[in-house]
């Protein structure tokens, strides 16, 4: 989703940051039941690489392999007070949808529609329409209606047996770190700051202690919560220790989570759809209100995130009974570290 929801201004003085998590609803099933069946080249993800909540879904496509069935539309990093743009493709107009701003797929469903321009979104190719950009609903989705289309060993990133304490954590992750990076750096006051801050590193030292003695947040494979946890992290000291001021330390001064972080940047799936360069150009160019010059800070050095992790030793099958993806398909690599 947008980090911005595309206003100038982000919270007025005095009030705290709250998240609007009013999505389009609608869901792609096998079933078809809300109008959208699953259905192979039918679909295109639209997924900015420097947002968080968007990166989750093209970990996962990656992934489940789902590559050759569902396109990608990667927007730049930077947009304007109305929209995402695609001003990376030639022309400005990205190659399948036409258009040249993601507005206008919803437009094209919604003419009216009265909130952000936000990512990640599916369209529908061949109306032209935002089907949703219910991120938490997307990958859940994608792992469990498009099965009959993942890649041969493809990982189950959420098994049914773990699903209850999947969703738990990934609840609690939500709320103290996923928004609460947000929450403080869109504070409008010290109090609602302070709040914000004392819960993100409460929580961040929950996971230090949980993931001591386990490699991964639930179960010994990689599911659902690590990936919700990961986007975060990775951009932890590129963006939020300083821009959105979470500085009681930096991820790479946390031991446990910043090998864990490691752990799964070098993973193929994970790494390879990380760009700290917009990244960084997102937040600290869209963020007028917080960086009003817009510099944008050369560090950290990326390539430490290549550096062993030592993860290997408390065991973990990452993958389950499955495989590692191939690598990125032509087109979407992204610069290594």
């Amino acid at each position: 989703m947008s980090d911005t929801n595309l206003t100038p201004s982000y919270v007025a003085p005095g009030q705290a940051f709250d998240r609007d998590t009013n999505y389009i609803e609608d869901r792609i099933t096998r079933d078809g039941r809300d109008g959208w069946p699953v259905e192979p080249n039918r679909y295109r993800l639209v997924a900015a690489r420097a947002c968080p909540w968007a990166n989750r879904t093209t970990i996962v496509r990656r992934l489940l392999g789902l590559e050759g069935v569902i396109s990608l539309g990667l927007p730049g990093p930077t947009h304007d007070k109305n929209s995402w743009t695609f001003d990376l493709d030639e022309n400005g107009v990205d190659p399948v949808l036409g258009i040249e701003r993601l507005q206008q797929a919803y437009f094209t469903r919604f003419p009216d529609y009265p909130r952000g321009i936000t990512v990640p979104a599916i369209v529908d190719v061949a109306s032209g329409m935002v089907v949703t950009n219910n991120y938490p609903q997307i990958t859940l989705d994608l792992e469990t209606e498009w099965v009959q289309y993942h890649r041969e060993g493809a990982p189950d990133l959420y098994p049914e047996a773990l699903r209850t304490e999947i969703d738990e954590v990934a609840n609690l992750v939500f709320h103290d770190v996923n928004n609460g990076v947000y929450k403080c750096g869109f504070a409008g006051s010290q109090k609602s700051y302070n709040r914000a801050y004392d819960n993100l590193f409460a929580r961040l030292d929950w996971l230090e202690e949980r993931l001591t003695t386990q490699r991964y947040l639930v179960g010994d494979t990689i599911t659902e919560a690590d990936i919700r946890l990961f986007t975060t992290l990775a951009r932890f000291d590129a963006v939020y220790h300083g821009h959105f001021k979470c500085n009681r330390n930096k991820l790479s001064e946390m031991p446990v989570l910043w090998a864990y972080a490691r752990d799964l940047f070098q993973t193929p799936g994970f790494g390879d759809t990380i760009d700290f360069d917009q990244i960084k150009a997102h937040y600290y160019l869209t963020h007028v209100d917080i960086n009003p010059t817009g510099v944008v800070p050369k560090g950290p050095e990326s390539s430490v995130w290549l550096e062993p992790h030592g993860r290997e030793a408390l065991g973990g099958r990452p993958f389950g009974n499955g495989t590692a993806p191939d690598a990125p398909v032509a087109g979407e690599e992204v610069p290594a570290p």
